[in-house]
């Protein structure tokens, strides 16, 4: 089999674990097969040594400039220099020249900027890191910016989300270049999750945001996170913040942009999915204990949300330490 050359392109503040994620997933592939699958290089602008945003410094194996394809892979990086490294033409344009010679393009986090502004993702969706991602969006009018999955393919195209989603987006590089087996492996050998999947979202609706201001929204939240299993529907809630149903239902559409509905359904699923990935429950006891009223309600409502099943979706969750 013929190395695949991989090129991993970095520029000034480039963010040190979008390149480390990539670089370690990949050389472990190697190291577990005992053979040179993936050449890989790390490349700046003129072979500069890169100052990464933690204050490390990173040896760049050549020159962006003198690289020449055909490449199996090219992968920009993200890092706080992302603006710079879109507004510099020449970086953008060697980017755009290696594209045309490389069987698959993709970024990391912030790095997704590059490739719009070399109009590798005109027309076409994209991830990135949620904090970056409205602006980006105003910056990039021709590419739809989507700052819920980890990552996203779009033909030859793949852009993830920050930081360690480039993991989960290499490992899904590995699975469909040499297969599955080869990637449980690698994600064993990293001590991480098998792979999540790529629509999963980048943060959980407990995390993502503080706790509404609103004292009605955020009583009934709690109410929510903490009854699970029990009646939600719109009139017991109601009857337990003291207000109409209607009434209910505009304060979380205004305060949390979702229907009271909505609200209660995403949260049973982060909830099953957490169990999922944190026990050995049956499907059928998370999916009561979660408040679903079957399994196979949990199981559609997953397959709604993440696009698989939650046997499936446990399977690819579950930490491989061992």
């Amino acid at each position: 089999m013929d190395k695949r050359r991989v090129v991993v392109v970095a520029y000034a503040n480039t963010e040190l674990l979008d390149v480390a994620c990539v670089t370690s997933a990949f050389a472990m592939a190697n190291l577990i097969s005992e053979r040179e699958l993936y050449e890989l290089r790390v490349v700046s602008p003129g072979a500069e040594t890169i100052s990464c945003d933690s204050g490390l410094q990173l040896l760049a194996h050549q020159s962006l400039e003198s690289v020449r394809g055909p490449l199996d892979t090219l992968l920009i990086t993200g890092g706080t220099g992302y603006e710079a490294a879109a507004a510099d033409t020449r970086l953008v344009g060697h980017v755009r020249r290696l594209a045309r010679e490389s069987r698959r393009v993709a970024s990391v986090c912030v790095g997704v900027s590059v490739l719009a502004a070399a109009g590798l993702l005109d027309g076409k969706r994209a991830a990135t890191h949620w904090r970056y991602a409205d602006q980006l969006a105003q910056t990039y009018e021709k590419v739809t910016i989507d700052p819920k999955p980890i990552f996203i393919r779009e033909g030859n195209v793949a852009t993830s989300a920050g930081v360690t989603s480039a993991l989960d987006l290499t490992l899904a590089f590995i699975e469909e270049d040499l297969g599955a087996e080869l990637a449980r492996w690698v994600a064993r050998a990293l001590v991480t999750y098998l792979q999540r999947p790529g629509n999963q979202a980048q943060m959980s609706m407990f995390t993502a945001a503080p706790p509404p201001e609103h004292d009605v929204v955020r009583k009934v939240v709690s109410y929510i996170a903490g009854n699970l299993s029990s009646d939600l529907s719109a009139s017991t809630l109601a009857a337990q913040a003291g207000v109409s149903e209607r009434h209910l239902v505009r304060l979380f559409v205004a305060h949390l942009g979702l229907t009271l509905g909505k609200y209660v359904r995403q949260a049973r699923i982060e909830a099953a999915a957490q169990l999922l990935a944190s026990s050995d429950l049956p499907v059928a006891r998370v999916a009561t204990r979660c408040g679903f009223g079957s399994a196979e309600t949990m199981r559609q409502a997953f397959v709604d949300r993440f696009g698989i099943p939650p046997s499936r979706f446990r399977a690819t969750q579950v930490g491989v330490a061992g």
